[in-house]
């Protein structure tokens, strides 16, 4: 047989084409099926995430070592994937390069290229590499009309169109000039810091306790009543309220601000802002922690570690501390998340930096510095106070465990340990005075400690630990013998005395509640901004009713005030009156 002939049939050889069909279909499942596992999402993250890029990885072995392509086509097709990649990564937005690479256009172009050599095997080598290199880069180059706005609560990106407008972009205001202060708005606000009514994050206690009147359970017939809607800045801020003012913190465009408003219009009285900002792929722009009105002031931590006394007046600063220099520490992955707690005139705020420049304390008045102790290194929670069997206590969990403090001094009453090799995002839960509960993110759960009390040392038993509340970033509500919260992606209730499940139902992405004591109700912003209101019954989950309050990602706490209602995501604001029962 003529030699030249057996040569050419060898060039042309269909190509192996089932290991690259087998490595697409383990992207697709990787990518598209955990999200509709319950609980895959949170426990399971790293599954869309690295999966696909180790099965594009295999892929190019598969092309190089056991495709049946020739020489020529393999150098091609190799060197070819990776230059259209970096070409398409270089002209992508911003925020569709970096670890988006790997989960999504490296990904997308492997699919693309296993289906275009399947449809292309029997071609001439010169045609079909070019041909599948042509598909690799066509599905490739969809990310270029992608922007992204970090992730949703369920670990995928938030993809919009490149052309819309990003958090912390603008759109608030056309001018930038800080607005002018009326002498009576300053007085009353002055005034009304006294005796604020939701003073910092979650409330008074930060337990997410609202004393406000049963609402109407029928939103159809009586609808929420909405006083004003705005766009506002990026950020996971929520808000604190004084009399007929809110507080809350933004990221507009170069600066972190920290805004007042007016209650009733939604206008803004005063803004104060500073050059900086804080921004990362998963979270996205903003400050992350809620300002806090104590001692006729303002105090507010930005993301990236600057903690300040502001006049609750004007906004005007009276002082300021930097993380950066005093706990030698830049900001975590996600920045600065923990809110000021202002007690015993004294602000406690966690610095996270290395030796006893941990947990902080400075002098409300002048921001001197009062004490430091050392705690773990990573926590997006707040210090909270709270007493324990009758005496005054700071909270404070980390990812080493939970620590006990006395306020005044920052003496160290009890380290219960329990590491956690991630973030903690929560708070503490108190139940009466000696339960604690300590909730921990991803497939870790929620522990329930008891605390007791020998002489001046404080000790902890662990009562139960279940993986039946696994709440990531979602705050807990207990109420009347049981625990309301997010497990993983789906609403729960468990009974505080053993840590079982009484019920799993209702979905609501990583949405935040408010506990309305008096009438047993538990009021949810959930995460795509819808507000439902539920009945707080062990029994079985019972919404009662729910409107779309604001649009876009929502992961910011609601606040409840009466029967006032604001609701804030990194896009617009709203406040709503909301109907009450008869």
């Amino acid at each position: 047989m003529n030699p030249e002939y057996l040569r050419s049939s060898a060039a042309h050889k269909p190509l192996r084409i089932w290991p690259a069909l087998v490595l697409a279909a383990i992207i697709a499942l990787c990518r598209y099926v955990p999200p509709f596992i319950e609980g895959a999402s949170s426990q399971y993250w790293f599954i869309p995430v690295f999966f696909p890029v180790l099965a594009s990885a295999l892929m190019l072995i598969w092309w190089v070592a056991g495709s049946r392509a020739t020489g020529r086509e393999k150098l091609i097709g190799f060197f070819g994937i990776l230059v259209a990649l970096m070409l398409i990564v270089l002209a992508s937005h911003p925020s569709m390069q970096g670890l988006i690479t790997s989960y999504l256009t490296l990904p997308l172009g492997m699919v693309a290229f296993a289906v275009g050599a399947y449809f292309n095997r029997a071609k001439k080598p010169n045609q079909r590499v070019v041909r599948i290199l042509l598909w690799a880069a066509v599905a490739m180059s969809g990310t270029l009309l992608l922007r992204n706005d970090g992730i949703t609560g369920d670990y995928a990106f938030d993809l919009q169109s490149r052309w819309s407008s990003a958090p912390g972009s603008g759109g608030w205001a056309t001018n930038t000039t800080a607005p002018a202060i009326q002498p009576s708005a300053g007085a009353m606000i002055d005034a009304a810091i006294a005796t604020a009514e939701w003073p910092g994050f979650r409330g008074a206690d930060r337990m997410g306790r609202a004393p406000s009147p049963r609402l109407a359970t029928d939103w159809t017939a009586n609808p929420p009543k909405l006083l004003w809607k705005k766009p506002v800045g990026a950020g996971w801020s929520s808000f604190a309220v004084a009399g007929s003012f809110a507080f809350t913190q933004e990221q507009r465009e170069a600066n972190e601000v920290v805004v007042c408003y007016d209650l009733a219009t939604g206008n803004e009285v005063w803004i104060q802002q500073r050059e900086a900002r804080f921004d990362e792929p998963m979270g996205g722009p903003g400050p992350r922690s809620t300002p806090t009105l104590a001692e006729g002031a303002v105090y507010t931590a930005s993301a990236t570690g600057v903690l300040q006394r502001l006049k609750a007046s004007t906004g005007e600063v009276v002082w300021e501390q930097d993380f950066k220099t005093l706990a030698s520490r830049e900001p975590p992955m996600w920045g600065y998340a923990s809110s000021p707690l202002v007690t015993q005139s004294l602000v406690i705020v966690f610095a996270g930096g290395a030796g006893e420049k941990g947990l902080m304390a400075f002098d409300a008045a002048t921001g001197e510095s009062r004490w430091s102790v050392a705690c773990g290194p990573e926590s997006y929670s707040s210090p909270q106070f709270s007493k324990i069997l009758g005496e005054n206590a700071v909270l404070m969990l980390t990812n080493d465990g939970l620590l006990i403090l006395d306020p005044i001094t920052g003496k160290v009453r009890l380290n219960y340990e329990w590491k956690f090799q991630g973030y903690r995002a929560l708070q503490p839960t108190v139940i009466g005075d000696d339960m604690v509960l300590l909730p921990t993110p991803m497939s870790e759960g929620t522990r329930a400690i008891r605390i007791s009390k020998k002489g001046d040392q404080l000790s902890a038993e662990e009562l139960w630990t279940t993986k039946q509340m696994k709440p990531d970033f979602t705050e807990l509500i207990a109420h009347k013998g049981y625990l309301y919260g997010i497990d993983g992606s789906m609403f729960s209730c468990v009974d505080l005395k053993t840590g079982e499940r009484a019920w799993k139902d209702g979905r609501y992405g990583k949405g935040e509640g408010v506990l309305i004591e008096a009438s047993d109700q538990i009021l949810i912003a959930a995460e795509t901004g819808r507000v439902a209101l539920l009945e707080a019954d062990p029994t079985a989950h019972k919404e009662l009713t729910s409107f779309q309050a604001i649009k876009g990602k929502t992961w910011n706490h609601p606040v409840l005030v009466g029967n006032k209602l604001l609701v804030r995501n990194g896009g617009e604001a709203a406040c709503y009156e909301l109907p009450l029962a008869p």
